[in-house]
């Protein structure tokens, strides 16, 4: 069996769920159209080697978590990876208990409203259900687009505290790219027209940084 099965096998049993992709190109073809708590990359790859595809990832997401693993020792090998962004580096052989230590100590230090499985929120007089997209105030009930939903999701998480575009572009979007970006207001715009029947909620520009949701007392 060779490392990338070992792997899903020994993680899935742990009750993670894995995608194993055979080389850097199939994994990074997937990860534009698929969202992923963490990569694990093997430095040693074909067709696209774990710095390159690093290197690709980062252009599109700055906030997966990457762990490089990899045979060599040299401290060149560490440093490069470091400066890619790396989150952690393992040199083989190493212990399955190492590796998923490293992983859940990655995880403890992610924000822990950015995985919240929270769906059902009181928002001012709204009652907003991101299961089913819906936003309710009385007997008046507005269904949301995808995108609307879950945007709005990310700030109920982070009510009264700020959103930083980054982090809801990623969340959301997958990528906090310039056309993203300019997405991401569009629909700001939206959900501040179906909230403003209630005077008392109020989403802000936190300028140069993000949103905040408020919901006067």
């Amino acid at each position: 069996m060779n490392l990338g099965n070992l792997l899903q096998d020994s993680l899935e049993i742990k009750n993670y769920d894995v995608v194993l992709k055979r080389n850097g190109e199939d994994a990074f073809n997937d990860f534009k159209v698929n969202k992923y708590d963490m990569c694990i990359f093997d430095v040693m790859m074909p067709k696209k080697d774990g710095f390159t595809l690093a290197k690709d990832i980062r252009r599109m997401n700055n906030n997966v978590p990457i762990i490089f693993l990899t045979a060599k020792a040299m401290k060149e090998d560490t440093i490069e990876g470091l400066k890619l962004g790396a989150d952690d580096y393992l040199t083989k052989p190493f212990s399955m208990e190492e590796l998923t230590l490293r992983m859940e100590n990655i995880f403890k230090r992610l924000p822990k409203t950015e995985v919240s499985n929270q769906n059902k929120f009181q928002i001012g007089e709204f009652e907003f259900d991101n299961t089913i997209r819906t936003l309710k105030r009385g007997e008046t009930e507005v269904k949301l687009t995808t995108k609307e939903s879950e945007l709005l999701k990310m700030l109920a998480i982070y009510l009264d505290r700020v959103l930083e575009r980054e982090v809801a572009l990623n969340a959301v979007w997958g990528t906090d790219s310039y056309f993203a970006g300019r997405s991401m207001d569009v629909y700001i715009a939206k959900l501040r027209k179906y909230l403003k029947e209630d005077p008392n909620v109020e989403i802000l520009n936190i300028h140069g940084t993000g949103f905040k949701m408020i919901v006067k007392k």
